[in-house]
Parts: structure tokens; C-alpha cells; sequence
């Protein structure tokens, strides 16, 4: 019987996403990112889950990109191993893409080391929240290769420029108390209650409309490449939509027959 290499639970509307291949240490495989992408879209597409849970099997979060599967791809015709390197890194971006924009909070529980790849995942995530037991690399540098899930992009905003800058060319290790000094990490709880508190977390996250999440998420996710005016026109559209939800009008209402009339 083959591994389910993705597992994912939904507890009180929370998906519990775990990256399932311990004996890997949780590295990404092309057939672990294929079931990733499968799940991301599920998760995004099922009304009844109001927000997302990452997390790894064992003790490491997500050591990276196979090592098994860059070798492979070095070991095909000289003349090929550019464009597969490029159609690689579509479907790295797709993944990354999805969790990135995943319409609902996000919360990576780092529970372990994680390392290149790991370590974006992590950032993809709206929120991140760790372990004593946890550890950021962005190892890349050590392979000779530059950071592909979007490292460059996530960093930069999470402990600045410089910052970056250091941690992405000397590939050093960050434990848990730098990662939560620097920015790279919002909360921090003990490796027992880890999974119980990232749960705890995304449901204050999620208590408010499906819909109201999804579009401020949009619009912020863009507020950083964005002028003023451009976030503004963004912000008209998507309250002229929320305008006319159920939950607005209810909530109007509700509000209205509570308050005394002035008259």
C-alpha cells in the first residue's frame, strides 16, 4: 500500500495539513507536491473549513526539496536539464502560490527543522508559530542554488533587506529564540501543545465571514506592491461586495434593534 505522503483532518473546521514522510525528514518529493496541490485546492474550495493548519510528521517540519530528485534531474541529457529545471519550478511555484493565496488564515506549527524549501513553506503561511524544537535555513547556498519558493519574496518582508540578505547568503541556522527576534516567527509554544495552540489560534482567526476574510487577505497579500490607490480601488470593489452579504445586512440589522431609537 502506498504512503499517503499528505494527510489532511479537519477539526472544528480547521484543516490539519501534515507533510507525512518522516523517514525524509518531510523533504518534498515531486509525488509529495502533487498531493500537496490536490490538498491546498481541496482545502480551499470546502466551505466548511474556515482556516488551515501546516504542520510535519515526526520531528522535522520540512527538510527541503528531495535530494533523491536533484540528482535525477542532473542526471538527465545535458541539453534537458535547463528546461526541466524550469518545469520543476512551475510546479514549485504553483504549490506556493496556492498556500500563499489560500482564501482562508494560514498557520504554519513548525515543529522541527526547517530547512530551503521547509523554511518558504513556513512563509508562505499568513502566520507562523514554532517550537523550542524548531529551526530556520534557508540552506540553499550550500547546494549552490538561490531560494525558489519564494524566500526572496517572504523574507524581505518578515525581518527586512539586510537582514535577508544575511540569512539567505550565509545559510546559517536560526534557533527559536533569533527567528522570533528577528520576525520570522509570530508565536511560540511547547513542542507538546504545538498542534493544540496553532488550533486554538486559527479559530480566533477565523471567526468572521468566509467572505470578508478572503477579500481583506487578497488585498493585503498586494498592499506591499501596491499604491495607495490602487488598495483603495481594490478596497471599493470588495466592499461594495461585502456590502451586500447576509452576514452585513444581518449584522446591521441585528445591531440596529439592539440600539435604543434617539427619537
Amino acid at each position: 500500500m502506498n504512503q499517503t505522503l499528505i494527510e489532511v483532518k479537519v477539526h472544528d473546521h480547521i484543516a490539519i495539513l501534515k507533510l507525512n514522510r518522516p523517514e525524509k525528514r518531510n523533504a518534498m518529493s515531486d509525488a509529495m507536491r502533487s498531493e500537496l496541490v490536490a490538498a491546498l485546492e481541496s482545502i480551499a474550495h470546502d466551505a466548511g473549513v474556515r482556516a488551515m493548519v501546516l504542520t510535519g510528521e515526526g520531528k522535522s517540519f520540512c527538510a527541503g526539496g528531495d535530494i533523491e530528485g536533484m540528482k535525477k534531474r542532473l542526471q538527465s541529457p545535458i541539453g534537458e536539464v535547463a528546461f526541466n529545471g524550469w518545469s520543476r519550478q512551475q510546479k514549485v511555484h504553483h504549490a506556493q502560490t496556492l498556500l500563499y493565496t489560500m482564501p482562508k488564515p494560514t498557520i504554519a506549527a513548525v515543529n522541527g527543522s526547517a530547512n530551503g524549501l521547509g523554511a518558504d513553506l513556513a512563509l508562505a503561511c499568513d502566520f507562523v508559530m514554532a517550537s523550542d524544537a524548531a529551526s530556520f535555513t534557508w540552506s540553499y547556498i550550500h547546494r549552490g542554488l538561490i531560494p525558489d519558493g519564494g524566500g526572496m519574496y517572504f523574507l524581505p518582508r518578515r525581518v527586512g533587506l539586510p537582514q535577508a540578505k544575511r540569512i539567505i547568503f550565509s545559510g546559517a541556522a536560526l534557533r527559536l529564540d533569533e527567528a522570533l527576534r528577528l520576525g520570522i516567527v509570530d508565536r511560540a509554544a511547547g513542542a507538546d501543545n504545538l498542534l493544540q495552540e496553532a488550533l486554538a489560534w486559527a479559530t480566533e482567526l477565523s471567526q468572521g465571514p468566509a467572505h470578508a476574510l478572503a477579500l481583506g487577505k487578497s488585498i493585503l497579500n498586494q498592499s506591499f506592491e501596491s499604491d495607495v490607490h490602487q488598495i483603495f480601488a481594490l478596497g471599493s470593489q470588495a466592499q461594495g461586495m461585502c456590502y451586500t452579504s447576509a452576514f452585513h445586512q444581518e449584522s446591521v440589522a441585528t445591531f440596529l434593534a439592539k440600539t435604543p431609537s434617539k427619537e
